[in-house]
């Protein structure tokens, strides 16, 4: 089966998300870490969902839900930056690859619609 890449990299991605969480919840810090968490997770859960999709318009609907998502887990990655949660250096990292994704699932969901 050939991989799929926008699955891979959200995987890839909440697992990294997933640790970054635990450290918050080391540092008594449950609110955004939960916030961070059920974001983030909710894009591959989505990809997931879209890939076994049973229309065209299912299929969009969910890499639409996915890329919503991967909006709001940036949101969440300048809050933990900029109230020193997270360093500059681990945003950066965070930031690039979530980038990615999200330019990987808007190419999909503009090209879902041709």
């Amino acid at each position: 089966m050939k991989e799929n890449i926008i699955a891979t990299k959200s995987y890839d991605f909440a697992v990294k998300i997933v640790l970054l969480s635990k450290k918050l919840i080391a540092e008594n810090e449950y609110v955004l870490s939960r916030q961070i968490l059920k974001s983030d997770t909710s894009i591959g859960a989505n990809v997931e969902e879209a890939i076994g999709g049973i229309s065209k318009k299912d299929f969009r609907a969910k890499m639409s839900i996915s890329y919503k998502e991967a909006r709001e887990t940036h949101y969440w990655l300048r809050i933990l930056k900029d109230t020193d949660y997270i360093t500059d250096s681990e945003f950066e990292k965070l930031e690039k690859e979530l980038s990615s994704i999200l330019k990987i699932l808007f190419k999909i969901i503009q090209s879902s619609k041709e």
